[in-house]
């Protein structure tokens, strides 16, 4: 029977006054399905780590919504009405933008955002479930068949005028919440073929060098002054784009080559993950520009951008004016739940694959997004990422909203422009 004090991973000394043997109060769930000798020796670590720091938190552990695998194929609602925009041109190009931030962020307003968290044994399960890797998987023919309709009827002349602008629109949102995020998802996990399906599903969003430089520079660096995908409090969405994108380009090149400075090795060789991951890009474009004219593969690269904006947009939301504290040693705080801002709005973690649920992502980046889990110590944003996308928009109006939310346990912990 599962103790009441369970605290699924985040050891604490002491449980609402109470100590609790270490037995009890913790557990590390197995990133695949593994015998228990395999995961037990993780999940021994991360307990005693937290002993040792002494790290008090409260996790939510009430009995949670079922969130079957079904549930998250809510996200390709919107790819499916991109497919009849794109079929059938005029106003209904413009039905998934209006989904995606008029309903939804509507929605989310009314509907119910709850804190509570998968138990062990619900955990367990769903780790042990295909399911929930098969709902994510299913991005890739998806994404496939979007830019293949897209440049067809780019292609073809199907689509004029305004209606180009609706397609890219449509498609480009799909590119950012299937194509990169769940890359984002898979390049998180550990096995070759999760990784090799987020290097190729990232480039079909043209953001391939994110598998780089999100796992090894922004994970790392997260709520810090050198990392360039958290946003500084004040900071204007437009001034964060190009902050973000360039230098995170730029850091993946400089990842890449110091990695092979270590080995001795020089950058400028087909063992640079880079070059490859460029070069798999340009087969793209080539192959798009070959068989289906100029129009499309630009049309392709329009909706590319649009999902890096949607995903730099995102990365404004998760992390605004959040900052971590030095230690003695002059090294940044491990990253912990208040160093991200946490969403539990039903709709968005449904439609995001649980990306809202930022804080314990940052915390343990290896958890996959079913087993994500609330925490009362880290800072919650008003509504749902839709709808925070939308006032990231307007900075002022999104300062308004923001700024008095950071937390400021200390004069140097909001990180600002100022």
């Amino acid at each position: 029977m599962q103790s009441p004090n369970y605290q699924g991973g985040l050891q604490s000394k002491v449980v609402n006054h109470t100590k609790v043997p270490p037995g009890e109060c913790c557990y590390f769930p197995p990133l695949t399905v593994q015998p228990k000798e395999v995961w037990q020796e993780s999940y021994e670590k991360d307990v005693d780590f937290r002993l040792k720091a002494g790290n008090i938190t409260n996790v939510r552990y009430k009995k949670e919504i079922k969130m079957r695998p079904i549930f998250y194929s809510f996200v390709y609602i919107v790819p499916a009405v991109t497919v009849v925009g794109l079929l059938l041109g005029g106003p209904w190009l413009l039905l998934a933008p209006l989904i995606a931030f008029g309903i939804i962020p509507i929605a989310e307003l009314i509907l119910p955002a709850p804190r509570s968290n998968p138990g062990q044994e619900e955990s367990k399960e769903r780790l042990s479930n295909w399911g929930y890797d098969a709902v994510i998987y299913m991005a890739l023919p998806v994404q496939f068949l979007l830019i293949t309709l897209l440049a067809s009827r780019i292609g073809s002349s199907a689509l004029v005028g305004m209606e180009i602008f609706g397609a890219i629109l449509s498609v480009g949102l799909c590119c950012g919440a299937l194509g990169i995020n769940v890359g984002h998802e898979l390049g998180h996990r550990t096995s070759r073929r999760h990784q090799l399906a987020a290097k190729v599903i990232l480039s079909t969003s043209l953001y391939a060098h994110f598998f780089i430089e999100h796992n090894r520079g922004h994970h790392a660096q997260v709520a810090t002054v050198e990392d360039p995908a958290t946003s500084r409090k004040g900071e204007w969405l437009q001034a964060f784009w190009l902050r973000s994108i360039v230098g995170g380009y730029l850091g993946a090149w400089k990842l890449e080559a110091h990695r092979l400075g270590r080995r001795g090795q020089s950058p400028w060789t087909w063992n640079n993950e880079m070059l490859r991951l460029q070069f798999g890009q340009a087969i793209l474009l080539l192959a798009l520009y070959a068989v289906f004219g100029t129009k499309a593969m630009l049309a392709f690269m329009g909706a590319s951008l649009v999902g890096a904006l949607l995903l730099e947009t995102v990365n404004y939301v998760e992390h605004y004016g959040l900052l971590r504290l030095r230690t003695a040693s002059g090294k940044w705080a491990r990253v912990a739940p208040e160093h991200s801002w946490n969403s539990n709005s039903i709709l968005g973690r449904l439609l995001l694959f649980e990306l809202t649920r930022h804080s314990d992502h940052h915390a343990y980046p290896k958890r996959p997004y079913s087993v994500l889990r609330h925490f009362d110590e880290s800072p919650q944003l008003p509504t749902g990422y839709p709808g925070m996308i939308l006032l990231a928009l307007v900075p002022p109006v999104f300062f308004a909203v923001m700024d008095h939310r950071i937390p400021n346990p200390h004069p140097a912990q909001a990180l600002s422009t100022a």
